[in-house]
């Protein structure tokens, strides 16, 4: 058992990058609106998306290759298609997470209250985490966050429930208003990650090969398993944590990153107490800077193998892509920090719309001739891939048809 926890890392990568806004803000939002009414929502994510992110350890470990190396197999437009997304999404989803992360730490540290600067703090630490210790400190470096995440989440909801006065109701709800499905959208988008995290996931895989190539597939899936439940079980966490605590209240949330973070902290503290201040904050504010760090690791790696294998080597560094990223999110701080949500909700409900693209693109690949034999895709796998394809696309059709 000890060894196998030793060679975990890419799952946990995976948990790291999608316990962040989905759970902190989107699950704690859930809980709060609709009581445990969105919980068939945050299961049936889970449940479908599950095939297109174990596709990304799948097909990493069986040909030693990323999904990106797959997509130019099948043709550049896929590629393409990929490189246009990710830039409508990298810089708003890396400058949504880092401002949160920021309000979480000046909450915690109080040894700066600007919300910029302290942002900029941030980047820089995870820069040179990343640029020094490269893949092997971010993957021991995570493992000690989730398991500070995991201890301080579990400690929170457990008090909670402790002290909870109210009667439970477990009636699901589906939203009839236009905010509530606008908001329903947005929580699924990233419910447990957008799909485009697959693709972090087998470039992670690789890494993590490329350290120890004598990893058994067995623990690779072992590894992606225990940070996918990981996932879907602290998104339960944050949903109960919201309904316990601001089911009812009245409250609603501000756009603004730092104003966002002290509500959110004020809130627990005062239905639960001074005494779990501590712990509230270091749950919050790990579990947003465990999004920050793989977020700046997995989009400039994802950007410059994209740009390599489609010959743009000139602007195809990861170092540069770091840089890019950073700067593009420092000058995003400086414009934009007040309208927070705005940034969180237009960047959740793209990775909502562009879902059943990944899904296709991803099954394609993996049941294509460029999927080693060993490792084809079983006809249960393949009900289940095309039966998350036609939930996650007609849920997406629904939308658009909405708006």
């Amino acid at each position: 058992m000890i060894d196998q926890i030793k060679k975990l890392g890419p799952g946990l990568l995976f948990a790291g990058a999608a316990i962040g806004v989905s759970h902190l803000v989107q699950s704690t939002k859930a809980g709060a609106e609709f009581g445990f009414g969105l919980i068939w929502a945050l299961i049936l994510c889970n449940f479908f998306k599950y095939p297109f992110f174990l596709f990304g350890t799948k097909y990493a470990f069986s040909t030693g290759e990323t999904l990106l190396h797959g997509y130019k197999k099948i043709g550049d437009y896929v590629l393409y298609i990929y490189l246009l997304l990710s830039i409508v999404t990298i810089f708003t989803i890396q400058a949504a997470v880092t401002i949160v992360t920021a309000g979480l730490a000046v909450e915690l540290f109080g040894f700066n209250n600007n919300i910029a600067i302290m942002a900029s703090i941030i980047l820089i630490l995870c820069i040179i985490i990343l640029t020094v210790g490269k893949y092997k400190l971010l993957d021991n470096f995570i493992k000690i966050v989730i398991l500070i995440l995991a201890l301080s989440t579990l400690f929170a909801v457990g008090y909670a429930t402790n002290n909870n006065v109210v009667e439970l109701n477990f009636n699901q709800i589906f939203p009839d208003e236009v905010s509530g499905i606008i908001f329903l959208a947005a929580f699924m988008g990233w419910m447990p990650a957008p799909l485009d995290v697959s693709i972090w996931q087998s470039i992670w895989t690789k890494e993590k090969l490329n350290l120890n190539n004598k990893i058994k597939y067995k623990s690779a899936l072992f590894d992606f398993n225990v940070g996918y439940i990981s996932t879907v079980f602290l998104g339960l966490c944050f949903v109960a944590l919201g309904a316990f605590v601001m089911f009812g209240s009245g409250q609603t949330f501000s756009n603004n990153g730092s104003e966002f973070a002290n509500q959110l902290i004020k809130l627990y503290t005062a239905n639960l107490g001074e005494n779990v201040k501590i712990f509230i904050s270091v749950a919050a504010f790990t579990t947003m800077l465990s999004t920050t760090i793989t977020c700046l690791d997995a989009s400039p790696r994802a950007m410059s193998q994209t740009l390599k294998l489609l010959n743009h080597k000139k602007i195809s560094g990861y170092n540069t892509w770091i840089l890019i990223i950073s700067i593009v999110t420092m000058i995003i701080f400086v414009f934009f920090e007040s309208e927070m949500g705005t940034l969180i909700k237009i960047a959740t409900i793209l990775s909502f719309i562009t879902a059943p693209i990944y899904a296709i693109m991803n099954y394609s690949l993996v049941n294509s001739d460029y999927m080693p034999k060993k490792f084809k895709l079983s006809k249960s796998m393949k009900f289940y891939s095309i039966s998350g394809i036609i939930f996650l696309t007609i849920f997406s059709i629904w939308y658009i048809t909405l708006i």
